[in-house]
Order: C-alpha cells, then structure tokens, then sequence
C-alpha cells in the first residue's frame, strides 16, 4: 500500500488477546485487516491466550499474561485490577514511550474486563492522538448496560445517582453493583477516561442518540459498522421453509422468554442456536423449545442461512448486534426488538419485521406474519439485495478506519486549518 499507510501505528488496546466475543473478535481482525493494508498495528492486551493468526501475520502483541476479572481465582485481586492496573498503566507506557509521536494513534476498544481505566493516564501523557470504539457502555453506565439485570428491562436512571447507586441492577449480586459505581467514579474522575480521547467510533446509529449527549463537548463522532465476515451464497432458494432461529448467549436480556412465550401463542417452535446461564430454566418452561447449544462459527453460518426467520428480541441497546447483519448476508429476514441498535439494520415490512420491544403479544403477531410464505419469500429477497448492495466486510472497514487514521494525524500535524 501507500508510504503514508506503512507509516502509521495503531495500539490496539482490548481487554483479551484473543477472540472471547464480538468487541475483542473486531478489534483482532481489525489488527489483521490493518496489517494487510500496510499498517503496523501492535495489539495491547492483558489477557492470555493470543490469538495464533496475529504473530502469523507478522502483528506485534504486547500481552501481559493476566486474568480477565471473572477468570481471576482471587477475588480481591480482580476487585483491585478492576479499579486500577498498575501493571496495565506502566506496560502501556512503556510501549508508548517508544513509539514516534508524529505517526502513531491508541485505538482503544475495551478496558472493563481486565486492562482498567489505568491505561487512560500513559495516553493522556504521551500526548498521542486517542480513539474509541464503542462496543458497549461502560464509559457512562456502571454495569455497561444502562440496562436492570434484576428487573429485565432498559435503565433510564441517571449513572451515579442517589436513585442509581440504591438500585440492584447487576447481573450478580448488590456488592458488585456498589463495586462498579467506584470503579465508575474512578474511571470518571481520577483516569478522566472520557477526556483521553477526541474521536470516538460509534458502530451504529441508534448509540448516537443514548451516548452524543454524555460525550466531551467538543468530541468528534464517527460512523463506523463492525466488520462482518460473509461469503455471498446468493438469493436463497427456498427462503420459506426452515425454523424460527435465536443466535446467541442463552441470557434473560437477550429476551429469551420473551421469543419463547411469544412462539408458544403463535404456535411455532423457537429454536434457540447457543449457550449461556437461561438454558436449564428454558428448557424447563418451554419444554417444547429446541436447545441446540453451542455451535462453531460455520455451523452458525448455516443455520442462519437454513433458517426461515432469526429473531432478534433484545431488551437492551445492545451496540450493533451481528447476527442480524450475518443473517441479512445469508438470505435470511430478521425479526428484532425496536429498542436495539439491531433495528436500524432492518427496514420493517420490507427485509424483515419490527416489534415492540418486551412486548410478548407483538412478538407473536410477527411470528404469525412470518409464516405467510409470500411474505418471507419477499422478505428475504430484500434482505439479501440490502446486506450485498454494500457488503461492511473487513476491506469496507478498514478502508473507513484508514480515511480516520489519516485525517486524525492530518489534524494534529494542522491544528490550525
């Protein structure tokens, strides 16, 4: 590629070093696609194991060799890791302290789960350029959700309230949730993590609305999607036949039950593709429920492209869920909840359906519509033209975050212009 691409460095910062779920899996390929365009990606994780393709692909890892803080067999341990990584701070930097100022960028893309807001501070005192991708929303929201794992629904308490610190919303136990509301203030206050960064990559839409408002004033804000990796199989050919499919983590805010519930009084059977800590309890009261478990990536795949229908009812924001792009890809119509970022990936009526978000009854209604075969026919038709008409493969998403990469340096090396 171009000097000026081999020229430039990107930390990526993740949390784990190899693919464990969809923020590290974007940052990792992202690392590859870069380093296939001509960059000099170096990823900067904390946690074991790497991924075998990065030093394959020639990409340099610094990886410290840490537990994530659900892996760690001491408590206390994760708890102060959590709140603070000195480890984390002083390894980063380190790596920036030998880098060149003048072409060199931190993109960060995770931090909660093991590397801490620690990693705030060595940015902020090199004086590089910073940017962020937002998966999830553990920069604004203590649980990263703004979502009440006790009651199953969307939270719209202020973070760090009075109402907000006396409410048990984790998806554990209150002593977290109180742990979290420090971690928050820490992250806030002393590492000013926000403030590190003047570009933050929003991967959808729907996220501008809930985060623009808590972003520093003078943010810039970027359109980014997520990379999906798809192979174009063509129109289906018999897009009406297949199961009702959930993809996913087996998890009460996925709405789970709510797709259960809502097939049972549709009379079709839901079909759930996955693992998670749901799976007994679903099993148990929908006993008519197919439980397939964990499936690899390619079985996934042909799921989804088997499928008559995904349904996508997620009771939280989620960032820019996947599945329903990967869905699109094969051919498949998607049902999904309108209070998720999946919904603006889905025109309702015409490559899929909308629904009221927890709202069993709609739910049903749709998966009534769905068995008119017209319907899907015409559905995935218009799924599979929308998704190819301009595919978000990995070129598309490098090819978005290099035009990022250049105008950032270009206006550090002009502040004026």
């Amino acid at each position: 590629m171009s000097e000026l691409n081999q020229k430039i460095n990107i930390v990526i910062a993740v949390d784990h070093a190899s693919v464990t779920g969809g923020q590290a899996k974007v940052a990792l390929e992202s690392a590859l696609g870069l380093k296939r365009a001509g960059f000099w990606p170096i990823v900067f994780a904390a946690t074991n194991p790497v991924d075998p393709r990065l030093a394959a692909a020639g990409v340099e890892v610094v990886c410290l060799d840490q537990p994530d803080l659900l892996g760690n067999p001491s408590k206390a341990a994760a708890a102060a890791q959590g709140l603070w990584n000195f480890r984390a701070a002083e390894q980063m930097r380190r790596l920036l302290a030998r880098l060149p100022r003048e072409n060199t960028i931190v993109h960060v893309h995770g931090w909660a789960k093991a590397l801490s807001a620690s990693i705030a501070r060595p940015i902020q005192q090199s004086g590089l350029p910073a940017v962020y991708t937002m998966h999830e929303y553990f920069m604004f929201c203590p649980n990263g959700g703004f979502y009440n794992y006790q009651k199953h629904h969307t939270c719209h308490l202020q973070p760090l309230s009075a109402a907000c610190w006396a409410t048990h919303c984790d998806s554990r136990t209150y002593a977290r949730k109180i742990w979290r509301g420090f971690r928050q203030i820490i992250m806030e206050r002393i590492a000013r993590l926000p403030q590190t960064f003047d570009d933050f990559i929003l991967i959808s839409r729907f996220q501008e609305g809930i985060v623009e408002p808590r972003l520093p004033y003078d943010a810039q804000i970027h359109a980014i999607s997520n990379p999906i990796d798809c192979v174009d199989l063509g129109p289906k050919s018999n897009p009406a036949s297949g199961d009702f499919l959930f993809v996913g983590r087996l998890s009460p805010e996925k709405g789970l039950y709510c797709f259960a519930e809502a097939a049972r009084r549709a009379g079709v059977i839901p079909v759930f593709a996955g693992d998670g800590p749901a799976a007994a309890e679903l099993a148990t009261r929908y006993p008519e429920a197919r439980l397939l478990g964990w499936k690899s990536p390619s079985e996934v795949k042909a799921l989804m492209r088997a499928a008559r229908v995904l349904v996508f009812p997620s009771l939280w924001y989620e960032g820019q869920p996947l599945t329903v792009l990967e869905a699109k890809a094969m051919g498949t119509p998607v049902i999904v909840s309108d209070g998720c970022a999946g919904r603006e990936e889905i025109v309702d009526g015409v490559s899929g359906l909308w629904f009221e978000s927890a709202n069993i009854p709609a739910l049903a209604r749709a998966l009534v519509q769905a068995r008119d075969d017209a319907l899907i026919t015409r559905l995935s038709d218009a799924a599979y033209a929308d998704f190819w008409a301009d595919p978000p493969n990995m070129a598309a998403h490098v090819a978005r975050l290099a035009t990022l990469y250049r105008s950032i340096l270009l206006r550090r090396a002009n502040p004026a212009s």
